[in-house]
């Protein structure tokens, strides 16, 4: 720039003393580990008490661009976007030769700060001495600005390395306590066979299911979908799963387990985070099947005949409201060689390149033709089923499978 001044051999010998003394005291809050505010103020002395610069602004470029420092202006800046002729700078310039407003012309030279081609902050200057004025000095600033911003940007990338190493930990915790839900084994015996199939969409899941014994003639077993997903979906879960095996200690009446369970997830569900399920409890002596349907999707009872029906008896999702509007306890005979199938909405909603929904009517006809395939293997084929409905399809939520079948 042939209009910036060049320093004679005095003021170059008392400048590469301002700069030794500069560079060292910046390095040391750099090597200091100082936090990004303080290496803010640091600069700000050094650039203000030590070069003789009056009037200093400096916008960086963190997502979005924003003013850090600003300091002897009339007007504060820490509001004022950046004007786009400023934003085209790539190297030293005078304010005056930008198409500026009035406002941004009390200062007199932009310097970009460019780490690896990319622009990481502006230095406004102005009311600069003829040390600050002169070429070798403004070069300093730059590089100086360069290395203070290099290393807060180093220090923010190793913040988020750790943030992102902890949101990594939480959800292989999550993870592991999810998995820690599902029983480890489920019965296959002369009364009946149960199986389950569960496909995560994301990493951590919200959906849920179980099998308990309750005693010699009974047991239970539900299925269950937290709205949202991620670590809060899991926690709310695991929550559900605790509470309800406690409540199957004292009591398996099914009004009063679910009327518990939804006042405990009432009290401890987060921005409306809610649960749909389906509990039932089955007597293996007197084939009776009692079953609460919260707001889940209605599992379906096939009978030997093919004819069928929807277990839809029971109430509204739980944790929305303190005390339940409703409560319906269904109960059904089952006779011999029946099945149940639950499954979360994940299974049903997914939609063919014209917009037609699998729906409930796809999985009764699916279950009609292969009734008689073996519990694993009708869970694998049904899943093949829906990617063929749309080989083109992404599913958008969890799918889990749960198949009852009653000898």
């Amino acid at each position: 720039m042939s209009d910036i001044t060049v320093p004679n051999p005095q003021q170059e010998l008392n400048l590469k003393k301002l700069e030794l003394a500069a560079l060292l005291e910046i390095t040391q809050a750099i090597n200091a580990n100082l936090p990004e505010g303080a290496l803010y103020k640091i600069y700000r002395f050094t650039l203000l008490a030590q070069l003789s610069i009056n009037r200093l602004t400096l916008y960086v470029h963190d997502e979005k661009w924003r003013c850090t420092i600003s300091s002897g202006a009339s007007q504060d800046f820490t509001k004022a976007p950046l004007p786009e002729a400023i934003l085209q700078v790539k190297e030293i310039t005078k304010i005056s030769k930008l198409q500026v407003e009035k406002k941004w012309r009390c200062f007199d030279i932009v310097i970009p700060i460019l780490h690896n081609g990319k622009v990481l902050a502006f230095v406004l200057i102005g009311k600069i001495d003829k040390y600050s004025s002169n070429l070798d000095a403004l070069n300093f600033i730059q590089t100086i600005s360069n290395i203070m911003l290099v290393a807060i940007e180093n220090h923010r990338m190793v913040r988020q390395r750790l943030a992102q190493e902890s949101i990594r930990r939480e959800i292989e915790i999550a993870r592991e306590v999810q998995s820690m839900l599902f029983p480890k084994s489920l019965p296959n015996d002369k009364d009946v066979a149960i199986h389950a199939s569960y496909i995560p969409h994301s990493s951590i899941g919200g959906d849920y299911y179980d099998f308990i014994e309750i005693d010699a003639d009974q047991f239970l077993f539900c299925v269950a979908d937290v709205s949202g997903k991620g670590v809060p979906a899991s926690l709310l879960m695991s929550n559900f799963q605790a509470g309800l095996r406690t409540l199957l200690r004292q009591n398996s009446d099914l009004n009063t387990v679910v009327s518990e369970l939804n006042n405990l997830i009432y009290r401890n569900a987060i921005a409306e985070k809610f649960i749909t399920t389906f509990v039932a409890t089955y007597n293996r002596r007197t084939r009776e099947l009692c079953y609460v349907n919260a707001g889940h999707n209605a599992p379906i009872l096939l009978y030997e005949d093919n004819s069928h029906m929807l277990l839809n008896e029971g109430c509204t999702m739980l944790g929305v409201f303190d005390v339940l509007p409703f409560m319906n306890v269904g109960k059904v005979h089952v006779p011999e060689k029946s099945i149940v199938l639950a499954y979360t909405d994940g299974l049903t909603e997914v939609f063919d390149e014209d917009e037609a929904e699998f729906g409930i009517e796809g999985t009764i006809n699916f279950l009609i033709r292969h009734r008689f395939l073996s519990s694993k293997i009708l869970h694998l084929q049904l899943l093949s089923e829906i990617n063929l409905y749309n080989e083109e399809a992404n599913f958008n939520d969890d799918i889990t499978l749960l198949s009852c079948r009653f000898k």
